[in-house]
């Protein structure tokens, strides 16, 4: 493999999984615009997303891989199945543990924020137990050899679910009352009030949403990665997290693409040191990129609230 095709081969690697980690960003980016709330449980509610589809792939006695309708329907049913279960989970974090404290100090918020991050955690372990857990080989092994790049039917997948969700959200937030809502209420809630914008509705489905595509990247890490492990949501909601700082929190366009540009500087990083590098070599790039640009790549879109 020349150096222009490693490069090609890395590249596209990077960007599936920074596709997975640009579904995690949204949430958080979506949940810090409209209550400048960093909710840090939203890692392990990707890992929920991941242990539902493999709960539904588990029921459903799938364990070779499938094509067509069959692959599609499956594939449908597993995200369903996830998003629904973690958008509940996202509500009933949100009217539990931070609507209560809605009025408090910011700190008080964080502080619960990581208190359920280990409730989940913990939750998971006790439920699923602690080793591994191995996805299903899911999706046939088909490859195409474009210009020298292996290009992987699954990772074809990734692309094009990961694209489909966030231009539909994109849409949602642009196009529609709940999206106007959503705005208004990011840049003042009390005047959303007084207009009888239901506040604590619109709070709700924030959490709701973006929780549903967190489920869907833990979809998708699962078929990836082919195992699981209730404390990846660890270090995967960190990245993800980072990924929204480096696009600009509160930022939904930057989400996806510091996203996007995580994955790829991890994937250069293996590709040109090695896979026990990647994290150090990604982490230091972005902390020199937002050294020279605070605000993130496309700049932080909430203004801060007094």
């Amino acid at each position: 493999m020349t150096g222009w095709q490693l490069f090609l081969q890395q590249l596209a690697n990077g960007l599936t999984i920074g596709a997975i980690y640009a579904l995690i960003a949204l949430g958080y980016t979506m949940v810090y615009g409209v209550v400048q709330l960093v909710n840090f449980a939203h890692g392990e509610i990707f890992v929920v997303g991941a242990y539902l589809a493999l709960t539904v792939l588990s029921a459903l006695g799938i364990g070779q891989p499938l094509a067509g309708a069959a692959l599609l329907g499956v594939l449908a049913v597993c995200a369903v199945a996830a998003m629904l279960g973690c958008g509940l989970l996202g509500l009933g974090i949100e009217r539990a543990a931070y609507r209560p404290l809605r009025q408090a100090p910011r700190l008080a918020a964080l502080i619960t924020a990581i208190g359920v991050s280990f409730f989940l955690q913990n939750a998971l372990m006790l439920i699923y137990g602690a080793t591994d857990r191995r996805f299903p080989v899911l999706i046939p092994p088909v490859r195409w050899e474009v210009g020298g790049v292996t290009i992987t039917a699954l990772q074809v997948i990734i692309w094009a679910g990961s694209a489909g969700l966030m231009a539909a959200l994109q849409a949602l937030v642009m196009t529609t009352r709940l999206g106007q809502a959503m705005r208004a209420t990011a840049q003042d809630p009390k005047a959303c009030r007084l207009l009888g914008i239901p506040v604590d509705r619109v709070i709700a489905l924030t959490f709701l949403i973006g929780s549903s595509l967190a489920a869907v990247g833990g979809m998708l890490f699962g078929l990836y990665y082919n195992t699981i492990n209730f404390h990846d949501g660890y270090l995967t909601g960190l990245k993800a997290f980072t990924a929204a700082v480096l696009g600009g929190i509160g930022n939904i366009p930057g989400a996806m693409v510091g996203g996007l540009v995580l994955g790829v500087l991890e994937g250069l990083g293996a590709g040109y040191l090695s896979s026990q590098w990647k994290n150090v070599f990604a982490f230091v790039v972005l902390v020199g990129l937002l050294l020279f640009k605070p605000t993130g790549l496309l700049g932080e879109r909430v203004a801060e609230r007094a």
